[in-house]
């Protein structure tokens, strides 16, 4: 079955199958296929569904409100977006590697990748249309050339974009395969609250969209993504005979998943500092701290995430590449105050 990637679309119409389970028994159609697609609003898959674009065996349904049974085959299709060519814009991009195949470069926090709800301009693709000028490649649609992975706004870090078609599809597969068969590697440095009882561990969670809030993505007991994260503490901080305030964690994928790290981490109970959307419960823990320390966290502007290392086997060479990047100038601030609690 076709699955719907957050990593990167294979095509310009992404086609995704789905067999419903004991679970989604009586369930309306637009709500299990909007769990099952994490990128799309359940709005969005109800105006796809009354345009003809979703079938329950092979028949089509019109109907958002159709309850589906055990069994049965559903199928949606995504047609490319309509919206209009991004323009190209002058916009400062840190380049780690370029060649004619394709760019690394290190986002910074708060700059959005590709083109989207609310943000039509001043994204990375701008910036990139910018720089590369018609190299990009054009496989990922009109409103993310070349993007074949992608890291949230507030994060920052290492992220690698084709520039043609042919490495557009090379490191697609890369990315699809989760690194199981080649050299791909991503690690993460984390600022968490607390610390882990042992020193390493993996999280295997399903993760969907959020019943609740679907602006979040959510921890499912079954069915949703398959995502494992597997996270390392290099640090602790806190006096040595107390619990530990927080402490800076590694997180290394195994799968790319919308929010992985973010959501993973906080379903172990050590959510990211600055983390708005899943660690929110933790703006206690910073009143009972001493300033200036206090107002340092409370003001902390974004998840304190860094998409620090990126490694990958360029797709046409087939050399090996693997670049390393120093944490920003925000989160050294930051661990450097906590290292002197």
């Amino acid at each position: 079955m076709n699955e719907f990637s957050p990593e990167g679309p294979t095509s310009s119409v992404q086609d995704f199958d789905y067999q419903v389970t004991t679970e989604d028994e009586g369930k309306r159609l637009d709500a299990v296929l909007a769990t099952q697609l994490a990128e799309l609003s359940r709005n969005r898959v109800q105006a796809l569904i009354r345009a003809g674009e979703a079938t329950v065996d092979g028949a089509k349904i019109v109907e958002p409100k159709y309850r589906v049974n055990e069994g049965q085959c559903l199928s949606l299709k995504v047609p490319e977006a309509e919206d209009p060519d991004p323009e190209p814009e002058d916009i400062p991009i840190d380049v780690v590697f370029e060649d004619d195949h394709l760019i690394v470069v290190n986002k910074p926090a708060g700059l959005v990748v590709h083109p989207g709800a609310g943000n039509w301009t001043g994204t990375l693709v701008n910036a990139l249309i910018h720089h590369c000028g018609a190299s990009l490649s054009g496989i990922g649609g009109v409103k993310r050339p070349g993007i074949v992975h992608r890291i949230d706004k507030d994060t920052s870090g290492l992220l690698v974009v084709a520039k043609t078609d042919l490495a557009h599809q090379g490191l697609s597969a890369q990315f699809a395969d989760h690194g199981k068969t080649g050299p791909l590697e991503r690690a993460y440095s984390a600022i968490v609250w607390g610390a882990p009882s042992s020193l390493k561990g993996t999280i295997d969670a399903n993760l969907a969209r959020s019943n609740t809030n679907r602006q979040k993505i959510a921890v499912v007991k079954t069915s949703g993504r398959h995502a494992i994260t597997h996270w390392q503490v290099k640090e602790r901080f806190g006096p040595a005979d107390e619990p530990a305030l927080a402490s800076l964690v590694e997180c290394r994928l195994e799968t790319g998943r919308t929010h992985q790290i973010r959501v993973h981490m906080s379903h172990i109970g050590h959510p990211l500092m600055g983390d708005k959307d899943y660690g929110a419960g933790f703006k206690t823990k910073v009143n009972r701290l001493e300033s200036p320390l206090k107002e340092q966290i409370a003001n902390f502007p974004r998840q304190a995430l860094h998409a620090g290392l990126l490694a990958f086997e360029h797709p046409v060479s087939g050399e090996t590449l693997r670049f390393e990047n120093a944490l920003p100038t925000d989160i050294k601030e930051l661990l450097t105050s906590l290292q002197k609690i």
